[in-house]
């Protein structure tokens, strides 16, 4: 990944985290990587919602030519996300609770310093 694009990626997540926060989301994690003997793998966000668990995808794009942002996550990553979720919560045993992925798509503008252009958030994708 290049320099700009994991800048871009950090915007993204930047937005996305006090998008949420701004509705009541409470922050438990950021960019958790899972251990190495279970498989590679990230999450970006891990929130609470009332009694709800939230794995958060964030998918950022810039510019208006390029697929949704949400479009990235295939069954594929699903599965992952879903993976990893299970990881998170088996090292967080006190945080058992239903759980929700979701994905806040984001799009900034093309042109530093990348201002946002919109966010929509997608509830229970997977």
């Amino acid at each position: 990944m290049t320099s700009r694009n994991i800048r871009i990626g950090r915007l993204g997540e930047e937005a996305a985290r006090r998008y949420l926060e701004g509705r009541g989301y409470r922050v438990l994690d950021r960019n958790w990587r899972s251990p190495a003997a279970e498989g590679p793998g990230e999450l970006d966000l891990v929130l609470r919602d009332r009694r709800a668990l939230v794995v958060c995808e964030v998918k950022t794009r810039t510019g208006a030519a390029l697929a949704h942002p949400a479009e990235a996550v295939t069954p594929d990553k699903a599965a992952r996300l879903r993976r990893l979720a299970v990881l998170w919560l088996r090292e967080h045993p006190a945080a058992r609770r239903s759980v929700r992925i979701d994905v806040v798509a984001v799009r900034l503008d093309p042109r530093a310093p990348h201002p946002l252009v919109a966010i929509e958030h997608l509830r229970a994708v997977a």
